[in-house]
C-alpha cells in the first residue's frame, strides 16, 4: 500500500564541519543529499520501508555455502540478492523511493545516474507504477544493463566518463525539467530500502557473527548496518571495496567523504568516487572494519561462485567472497559470516574474459616460452611432453624472426590448461628438465 508520507519516519540530523564541505568537490547540490546537512537514517525508517515494499520485492534466500565454508573454515552464508527480478538489491530502495513520491512528482517523473543496477530497478518499478524514468549511464556501463533499461521503458542517456559526470548531467536535467532526482545510494528512502536486506539476514541467520557488505556509494552498508546493529549490536559489520576505488575506506580514515580516484575495475558497480554524505553519516560509527580486495581476488571469487555454487555474480557482488578467499576474514574461523551477493548483472562477454582471467590467476591456464629445434621433430617433442603430463594446449604461436638464438631454433609460445597449481608445477618441472634455461614458465602466486 502507498504510504501517505515519509515525513513521519524518523531521521536524525548529522552535523558536519566546514572541513567536510571544503573536501567535497564542487557540484550541483542534490537537496536530498546535502553535504552541509546530511541525514542519519534510523532503524524505524528501515522497518517502515520493509512494510511498504512487502509483496513487491522478493525475500531472497540466505543459505550456507558448503564449498566456501570448507575452503575457508568459516561458516559462510550467501545472501542471494542477485535473484531479484532485475538482478540486484537495488530494487528495494528504488521501489520505496518511488512509492513515496507525491502525485505531482510522479507526473513529472524521476531522474537518476547509475552504472546499471539502480537504473534497471527504477525503470522496472517506474513502469509498474506509471512513473516516467530517465537514467543517465556512464560510457563504461555494461551493455547488458543499458539494453535492459531501454527494454524496461526507461529514457536512457549514455553520457559521462564516470558516475560523477553522469550524476551532474542527470541532476542538471532533473532541475531543468522539474523532475525528482533519486540518488542510487544516498537518498534516504533508498538507504532505508537497502536496509531491509539486514532485517531479512537477522531472521534467516539469527546467530550470525559478521555480515560482509560491498561498499560503493555506501547505501547498502549504511542501511544494513543500521538494521542489524539496532537488533544485534554485537554483530560485526565489514565493508569490502575494490582497491581501485576505496572511497569508503578513505572517507573513514579522514572522517568525512573525500574524492577518490577511480581506476577500471571488475567491480564497476562500486566505482563511486565520493561516498554518499547521508550514507557516510549513517554508517561511519557502525562499520567495524573496512577492507579492500584486488582484481585477482574479485575475478577468482566470480570463478569460484560459478564453479562451486553454480551462480553468476557481478564483480561488485563478489567482493565479499574475494575477501574470504584472500584470508582477510580469518578472525571469523568457525563462526557464521553472511556475505551479501548484491547483484548478478555481468555482461556475457565480460564474464567470458573474467572466467579465462580467473583460470589464469588460478594457474589452470598457464603460459610459457620454449626455444626448440626448428628441424623436424623439435616441436613434436615439445607437444608430446605436454601431452604426457596431462596438459592441454589452448594456444600456440611460433616465433622465428625476432629470436636471438641461431637460425635453427624456433621460439614456441604456448598457453596450456592444467588441473591446478600442483599440476602446473609438474608440467613446469618436466619442461625445465628437458629444456632448462631455454624454457620460461609463468605462474601466479597461489590463492585459496
Amino acid at each position: 500500500m502507498l504510504k501517505s508520507s515519509i515525513n513521519a519516519i524518523p531521521f536524525r540530523r548529522f552535523s558536519v564541519s566546514s572541513r567536510v564541505l571544503k573536501a567535497t568537490p564542487t557540484y550541483l547540490i542534490d537537496p536530498c543529499c546535502n553535504p552541509s546537512n546530511p541525514l542519519v537514517i534510523e532503524r524505524a525508517a528501515i522497518t517502515e520501508a520493509a512494510d511498504g515494499i512487502e509483496g513487491f520485492i522478493k525475500h531472497t534466500l540466505c543459505q550456507r555455502s558448503h564449498p566456501l565454508s570448507d575452503l575457508t573454515d568459516i561458516n559462510v552464508y550467501l545472501k542471494m540478492e542477485q535473484t531479484q527480478t532485475t538482478g540486484s538489491f537495488k530494487e528495494r530502495g528504488a521501489r520505496w523511493a518511488l512509492m513515496n513520491l507525491t502525485e505531482s512528482e510522479r507526473k513529472k517523473g524521476v531522474y537518476a545516474a547509475s552504472a546499471g543496477n539502480h537504473a534497471q530497478a527504477l525503470c522496472m518499478h517506474g513502469k509498474q507504477l506509471g512513473i516516467p524514468v530517465t537514467v543517465v549511464m556512464p560510457r563504461h556501463a555494461p551493455i547488458k544493463k543499458i539494453a535492459h533499461c531501454k527494454k524496461l521503458g526507461g529514457n536512457v542517456i549514455v553520457q559521462g566518463k564516470n558516475l560523477s559526470e553522469s550524476r551532474l548531467i542527470a541532476l542538471g536535467k532533473s532541475l531543468d525539467e522539474g523532475g525528482k532526482y533519486i540518488n542510487g545510494y544516498d537518498h534516504k528512502d533508498v538507504i532505508a530500502g537497502a536496509g531491509t536486506v539486514g532485517l531479512e539476514i537477522i531472521e534467516q541467520v539469527p546467530d550470525v557473527d559478521a555480515v560482509v557488505l560491498p561498499a560503493g556509494g555506501g547505501g547498502l552498508v549504511a542501511g544494513v548496518a543500521t538494521a542489524i546493529k539496532g537488533l544485534r549490536p554485537d554483530v560485526k559489520i565489514i565493508s569490502v571495496e575494490a582497491d581501485r576505488c576505496p572511497s569508503f575506506k578513505n572517507a573513514l580514515q579522514v572522517g568525512h567523504p573525500i574524492e577518490t580516484s577511480v581506476l577500471p575495475t571488475l567491480a564497476d558497480g562500486l566505482a563511486v568516487p565520493v561516498i554518499g554524505v547521508n550514507a557516510f553519516a549513517t554508517a561511519k560509527d557502525k562499520v567495524d572494519d573496512a577492507i579492500v580486495v584486488d582484481e585477482k581476488a574479485i575475478g577468482l571469487a566470480i570463478l569460484r561462485l560459478v564453479e562451486l555454487e553454480k551462480i553468476v555474480i557481478e564483480g561488485a557482488g563478489a567482493c565479499g567472497v574475494g575477501a574470504l578467499l584472500l584470508g582477510k576474514l580469518n578472525q571469523f574461523k568457525g563462526k557464521k559470516v553472511v556475505t551479501v551477493l548484491s547483484g548478478g548483472n555481468i555482461d556475457t562477454t565480460q564474464l567470458g574474459r573474467v572466467m579465462e582471467r580467473g583460470m589464469a590467476w588460478d594457474n589452470r591456464l598457464v603460459r610459457f616460452k620454449v626455444n626448440v629445434s626448428d628441424r623436424p621433430g623439435g616441436i613434436s617433442e615439445l607437444t608430446n611432453i605436454i601431452a604426457e603430463n596431462g596438459a592441454s594446449i589452448k594456444d600456440i604461436f611460433l616465433e622465428r624472426s625476432w629470436t636471438r638464438s641461431d637460425v635453427f631454433t624456433v621460439r614456441v609460445k604456448i598457453v596450456a590448461e592444467t588441473r591446478d597449481i600442483d599440476h602446473a608445477r609438474e608440467l613446469n618441472y618436466a619442461l625445465q628438465k628437458r629444456y632448462a634455461q631455454d624454457c620460461l614458465f609463468h605462474l601466479f602466486p597461489e590463492i585459496s
